[in-house]
């Protein structure tokens, strides 16, 4: 009986230990990490990065805006049941209730409870993105903003780089519907789909390519196409030669072939693989055009660009075959193209079908064109003219500097200003009709003009920037910029609305114009610009204060006057208010701009004025 007894206790400790087995090898092998289901939305990562489930693009343009930004929606769709983070813990749903306004779906650990950072990146407005230790693991790295501001590295001067620009790429813009091969200059489409000639962007365009002229030095360029007997004639009358040119007392090379696009020019075959800035200076006698023949990566097939003499903006065919209209071009004139951004700018044209660029269609990832330039095979002629300087470069800056210098000179007015001749409408204030003028271009103009003058010694941008301060006399209702806050406090109108809308980083950028402009010019006309400097730093010292939230900035004083919510900084421009403190402090040297720009950088932190 106890030997009997004994087998059976045997049999049921062997069949619990087969079950227990089994059990262990089930659950392990059917167990996933939560974080990786799919089902369960709000904590699945895969491919996270900075803005995806935020719904925020990190723009980091300086060039000004009052459009407020969307709300972003908060979407719950978190469906997932209760499961194990690992062996012996059970993690379960459970609802989080939000100042009884809104529900998420969360997860409870005991007491602890896990909030998905989709929600708390939306509510908090704090950024995450996936990143890694210095032992190689995973982690998740939250900030509170995600620009970036760059404290001043030499003294300021009007003949240096103009404030943080050496690190703006203008050009690449979504608001920029490309770079007009008329003029040279960025056409914006931020305000209406034909685009325009906006006097802020293309002044920050050259600022920026003269910043990056200083930063980056000399670069290497290379020159091609001297030989005459290295372009390839086609048809009977095609030919190259070297001649001389009376005008610009010179050898040139003088071309001749057909000047249908549909016939094959004088062709010059090359392999440049490092440099893709394409510059020459030509003189046509026909209706000719200059192809460049470019294979990108990942393709077999080549790429035509064509500059034709034309006033169209742009345009890409059926073929992917891509032409910019460069003007008439019947005396010598220098083209300056950089040839990934005509790519990439008329493929986005493509997709854009001549509609206005806009919040709704600039978040469409068709937009997230990447263009990369393996080689340039070719250049070829057509037509009859003439050509000389052909070379490719990393970059030309200087010649986007003067291209745009030039279109100041062109384009000013006889009241000193730029007109811009776009319809701006903005939130609760009238809106501006075309041919209004802004405070900001006025001084971004200046500070072109007066490094443009300081490099060439030429009077004529002297002369301009100090004409510019014109507008700044005459009252906003007037057709000029000028505005008083309280009836006291001058105030140079990036907007001229009706009320005032006294933006800030607007009234900066026009004061560090004046400063260049007092500071270059002959001693004899410099008064001016020094009294509305000194007058305009007075008003910035007093005000300074009332951009401060305690947590961030305010882009401008609208509701002061209407009774409406104030209209808060986005990060991109409260970094710009910082850069443009930071130098401030670096000219002007008062505690009020270097302690303020201090305390806006703990802003950016998460940092908060104290509580009483």
């Amino acid at each position: 009986m106890l030997i009997r007894s004994h087998r059976q206790t045997l049999w049921f400790l062997c069949v619990l230990i087969a079950i227990t087995v089994l059990a262990f090898i089930f659950f392990n092998s059917n167990y996933k990490c939560p974080d990786v289901k799919k089902s369960d939305n709000q904590f699945y990562r895969e491919g996270f990065t900075v803005g995806q489930d935020l719904k925020i693009k990190k723009s980091f343009e300086h060039e000004n805006q009052l459009d407020d930004d969307e709300d972003d929606e908060i979407e719950d769709n978190s469906k997932s049941k209760k499961y194990k983070k690992h062996a012996n813990v059970d993690l379960d749903e459970i609802e989080c209730h939000v100042n009884n306004e809104q529900t998420v779906g969360c997860k409870k650990d005991g007491s602890e409870v896990y909030v998905p950072f989709s929600f708390i990146g939306n509510y908090f407005e704090v950024y995450g993105k996936m990143g890694s230790s210095g032992d190689g693991k995973n982690r998740f790295e939250i900030s509170h903003s995600f620009s970036q501001y760059y404290e001043p590295e030499d003294k300021y001067t009007p003949e240096g780089i103009f404030m943080a620009f050496d690190h703006q790429n203008v050009e690449e813009r979504d608001r920029v519907k490309c770079i007009s091969g008329v003029e040279g200059v960025p056409l914006s489409i931020q305000w209406s789909p034909k685009g325009y000639f906006y006097p802020i962007q293309i002044a920050q365009f050259a600022l920026s390519h003269y910043s990056k002229h200083i930063k980056e030095g000399v670069i290497t360029v290379v020159s091609i196409g001297k030989d005459p007997t290295a372009w390839e004639r086609t048809g009977s009358k095609g030919y190259v030669k070297a001649v001389h040119d009376q005008q610009t007392n010179s050898q040139v090379l003088e071309f001749n072939a057909q000047d249908s696009l549909t016939s094959p020019g004088v062709l010059l075959n090359i392999d440049e693989f490092k440099n893709f800035v394409f510059s020459m200076d030509v003189k046509f006698k026909t209706n000719g055009s200059v192809s460049i023949k470019v294979l990108q990566k990942g393709s077999l097939v080549p790429l035509y660009i064509t500059y034709v003499q034309s006033t169209h903006h742009v345009h890409i065919d059926s073929n992917n075959h891509i032409y910019y209209g460069i003007g008439e071009r019947a005396k010598w004139a220098k083209i300056t193209r950089n040839i990934a951004i005509d790519i990439k700018k008329a493929h986005i044209s493509k997709i854009m079908g001549g509609k206005k660029m806009n919040k709704k269609n600039k978040k469409k990832r068709s937009f997230k064109i990447k263009i990369s330039v393996l080689k340039i095979l070719g250049i070829e002629l057509r037509g009859h003219g003439w050509v000389d300087n052909v070379t490719f470069s990393k970059s030309a800056h200087l010649n986007h500097f003067f291209d745009a210098a030039k279109w100041f000179l062109k384009n000013q007015d006889s009241e000193g200003g730029w007109p811009i001749m776009v319809t701006r409408r903005l939130a609760h204030v009238s809106p501006l009709n075309p041919g209004w003028y802004s405070a900001m271009a006025q001084g971004h103009a200046m500070s072109l003009l007066v490094r443009a003058y300081a490099l060439t010694k030429d009077s004529t941008y002297m002369e301009a920037a100090i004409k510019a301060t014109k507008p700044f006399h005459s009252l906003s209702q007037d057709h000029g910029v000028l505005a008083k806050f309280m009836d006291k406090y001058p105030w140079y109108e990036e907007y001229p609305t009706t009320p005032s809308s006294f933006v800030l980083n607007g009234f900066i950028y026009s004061l560090v114009g004046l400063y260049d402009l007092k500071t270059m010019a002959p001693s004899s006309e410099r008064e001016d610009a020094e009294k509305l400097y000194n007058e305009g730093m007075m008003s910035l010292k007093n005000m300074l204060l009332l951009y401060d939230t305690g947590s961030g900035t305010i882009y401008d004083l609208r509701h002061l006057g209407l009774g409406i919510a104030p209209n808060l900084a986005r990060w991109d421009y409260h970094t710009t208010h910082i850069n443009q403190l930071l130098l401030l402090s670096n000219i002007d040297g008062s505690e009020i701009f270097k302690d303020t720009a201090e305390r806006w950088i703990g802003y950016m932190k998460g940092k908060r004025a104290s509580h009483n």
